[in-house]
């Protein structure tokens, strides 16, 4: 009865640690994605230093996670005490540090507030002026994402205008349609969109556009974090427990 039980542990455990390679490489495969991803996210990403170093964190979580998962797998099937007490320390490790992570985006949410973006975009916004990092950051958002300021065009207001253009009231260039989304893309009317006309203008903020874009893609990186950290949870227990019963 004892052997069917650490037999029956035995599979468990490899295949709970090939749920948690999957999850690796789920997780490495979005933190290349950010990373190399050409539309525009990427540039939000460098230009936030807190951004850059989550995607490079998430990057060495998923490569960890999938090295792990493997000699998980490894350590149940030969059996191995060694591979297995070293398997539960790293997947400890990593829990607990998941779950820092997930504590500190709860506990610093507030900073992902319109009103935090509002502040932010009146505050450091040079228009198109491309040697400013947040300026041109902003302006590849909002053409990528046919979007104007974080709430409208009227967060531009308060902005200082360029002093050589004598066509540019409130809106910068980069708010104008284009044919083509992107910063290759020909506007469609230059002149009117300056001047103020609105139906050559994009007139929807970015902050709802965005997350109107991304609302699925949080909730499920949200429900993949739940389940990788009960993975984990299953896979120290079982790992303890086939550790013990191991002769």
């Amino acid at each position: 009865m004892e052997g069917d039980c650490l037999s029956c542990m035995k599979y468990l455990m490899f295949l709970f640690n090939f749920f948690i390679f999957l999850g690796g490489a789920c997780l490495l495969g979005v933190g290349i994605w950010v990373i190399v991803d050409p539309t525009g996210f990427r540039e939000i990403v460098a230009a936030n230093p807190l951004l850059f170093t989550g995607a490079y964190i998430m990057l060495a979580m998923g490569a960890m996670l999938f090295l792990l998962g493997f000699l998980g797998c490894c350590g149940a099937i030969r059996e191995n005490k060694c591979l297995l007490l070293f398997f539960f320390m790293f997947i400890l490790l990593i829990f607990l540090a998941e779950l820092s992570a997930a504590i500190l985006a709860f506990i610093f949410r507030e900073n992902l507030t319109r009103e935090f973006f509002t502040k932010e975009l009146k505050k450091h916004y040079l228009r198109n002026n491309d040697t400013d990092v947040f300026s041109s950051t902003w302006n590849s958002v909002m053409i990528t994402f046919a979007c104007c300021g974080v709430n409208g065009p009227e967060d531009f207001e308060a902005v200082p205008h360029l002093p050589h253009s004598s066509l540019e009231k409130v809106t910068p260039e980069a708010c104008c349609q284009r044919e083509l989304q992107s910063r290759e893309g020909m506007i469609v009317n230059k002149e009117a969109c300056l001047a103020g006309v609105e139906r050559f203008q994009n007139r929807q903020g970015c902050y709802t556009v965005i997350l109107n874009s991304f609302e699925t893609y949080v909730y499920l990186a949200g429900a993949l974090a739940i389940g990788v950290l009960a993975i984990e949870l299953f896979a120290m227990i079982f790992a303890m427990c086939l550790f013990r019963g191991i002769q």
